[in-house]
């Protein structure tokens, strides 16, 4: 480490559960950030900010006037350019030293599989059941740890899915695949602006301490926020034996990962499973 990374990065070497190998880890780690919207803003400036070494940002989308309410990463000045590029802009203001690469484009299949494997973190801040259970697969066959976010109206929720571990439960244990879950977007029923920073914030929180082996993560645990009321609930989960994912019986894990075909969008902010 240099003497510029130990002055710029000292508040966390000073933390005793973190210090100079926790901030060497969090330098030497490559996260993936998939959405730059209300929740992707937050958690990149903050991952971009602690001196996680490498950030892919993925997003199809531009940005839009309506996005600028929540999506603190964009700018007016940047409506119309695409929220990959606008990212890797505010980033680099922020931390020159981190090497972010934008992705504008929808992934799926082999070019979701290929980045997910080349991460160490897997950030999810999509906006739709179909992309997040994509990006589960990919996860649980290469045991990348995903981290990940919804937020809608007032209501967010986090959790983190540890698929490194064997007994880890998967986003598809708690929110199984094909089930009839009416699916909500902000476009049409709102999001309060600072609920996607706390959700946001909260991702890259859990994103550092995987990054640094330091801590308990939410792994096996969803919290829920109501922001309206400001009340947070938990909710402890197990892996599911008979998970079509993660499951003992899966072909998944065990390398017969067949990859996706459906469309991948990337865009502002994800959709939040009703509790």
């Amino acid at each position: 480490m240099t003497d510029e990374q130990l002055l710029r990065y000292s508040r966390h070497i000073l933390l005793d559960a973190l210090g100079i190998e926790g901030q060497q880890r969090i330098l030497d780690t490559h996260a993936l950030i998939i959405g730059a919207g209300g929740l992707g803003s937050p958690a990149a400036l903050y991952l971009a900010s602690a001196g996680i070494g490498r950030i892919t940002v993925v997003d199809d989308d531009v940005v839009d006037l309506t996005n600028l309410q929540r999506q603190i990463i964009h700018t007016e000045a940047r409506v119309g350019m695409a929220k990959a590029a606008s990212a890797q802009v505010a980033l680099a203001a922020i931390n020159p030293a981190v090497d972010v690469v934008p992705v504008q484009k929808r992934l799926a299949g082999a070019e979701l599989d290929a980045l997910v494997a080349s991460a160490d973190i897997v950030l999810d801040c999509t906006d739709n059941f179909a992309t997040r259970h994509a990006i589960n697969r990919a996860c649980v066959h290469h045991r990348k740890p995903l981290v990940s976010g919804a937020a809608i109206r007032f209501d967010g929720q986090v959790s983190v899915y540890d698929l490194r571990r064997d007994d880890a439960p998967c986003y598809h244990c708690l929110f199984p695949e094909g089930e009839d879950v009416e699916e909500v977007r902000c476009a049409v029923m709102g999001v309060f602006a600072p609920l996607t920073g706390i959700v946001g914030t909260m991702q890259a929180a859990e994103a550092l301490k995987l990054a640094a082996g330091i801590g308990e993560s939410l792994s096996g645990r969803l919290l829920l926020l109501d922001a309206l009321n400001m009340e947070w609930r938990t909710v402890k989960f197990r892996q599911d034996a008979d998970c079509a994912v993660c499951g003992p019986n899966s072909g998944v894990r065990s390398g017969e990962y067949p990859g996706q075909s459906g469309a991948h969008h990337e865009s502002a902010t994800p959709a939040c499973r009703p509790a």
